[in-house]
């Protein structure tokens, strides 16, 4: 029986034709990953850099995700053959690669998605996902339309190498780090500091020069529409962990009655 792959990141701008808003599902949970693809919103980015995330949760939130009305991109957690091998085996079709300063960072990632000669990426696919087990027809052949690329930009260096970086072949966006960036900067902890939005809108440029897209993280409302309306393609505006965070502590917030006798709770 043929199986059909679903359409790459890489389609959903054209389909959309809007700008596409998506969160972080950072919690390992295949439960949360599956509600967070009901929301309505554009893409999920499912994190495995700075979140619990290995293999076999990776490849259950897959399986959770799929079939809801969503793009999945997936953040390994390092620029890695072996690590995006695995990935791309396990069936994840959209890859965001992290910490990518340069153009030679980005053609290793493009090589590592590719079979020879294209790159380098080890044949397996009678034993993979990805290929659900050789019922995809010609995915040998067909495997690089069933991918897509973004790397990420969080560092001085990449953002002087930007233009060059979108200019590599199989590169599909680009997607700005600001937390990362503003670090790298000097400017630990103030994303929204001039410097690092004029950076950030100096990547946004870049891409839409380039003819690619480009994305950016932006958790606060006003950041985010300012970045749209700068030109940005895709954004991330909250995480799953965030969200629980912060509504939890609204509960306590409110029910929780202070034991210091300096205030009062609203009950």
């Amino acid at each position: 029986m043929p199986f059909r792959i679903e359409d790459t990141f890489r389609s959903a701008f054209a389909e959309a034709g809007r700008p596409l808003a998506g969160m972080w599902v950072c919690s390992g949970s295949p439960l949360i990953a599956e509600l967070c693809a009901g929301s309505g919103l554009d893409w999920l980015l499912v994190d495995a850099e700075h979140s619990p995330n290995g293999l076999e949760s990776i490849l259950a939130q897959l399986q959770a995700i799929h079939g809801y009305p969503v793009h999945t991109l997936v953040r390994p957690p390092v620029n890695d053959t072996v690590v995006i091998k695995q990935y791309l085996d396990l069936g994840v079709q959209n890859l965001l690669i992290p910490m990518v300063n340069s153009v030679a960072e980005a053609e290793a990632a493009v090589a590592a998605t590719r079979y020879p000669p294209q790159g380098v990426r080890g044949v397996g696919s009678a034993l993979a996902r990805a290929a659900r087990w050789n019922r995809v027809p010609d995915y040998l052949a067909r495997a690089n339309e069933t991918i897509s690329v973004t790397v990420q930009i969080e560092s001085t260096a990449a953002v002087e190498a930007v233009e060059d970086i979108l200019k590599v072949d199989g590169v599909d966006a680009v997607f700005v780090g600001p937390s990362d960036l503003a670090a790298s900067m000097g400017l630990l902890g103030q994303q929204e500091h001039p410097e690092v939005r004029a950076a950030v809108e100096h990547c946004l440029s870049a891409a839409k020069a380039a003819g690619k897209p480009a994305g950016v993280n932006a958790f606060n409302p006003d950041t985010a529409r300012h970045y749209l309306d700068h030109g940005a393609n895709f954004i991330l505006v909250g995480a799953d962990v965030a969200i629980l965070a912060r509504g939890s502590e609204a509960l306590a917030a409110r029910f929780v009655k202070p034991t210091d006798g300096d205030a009062t709770a609203s009950y």
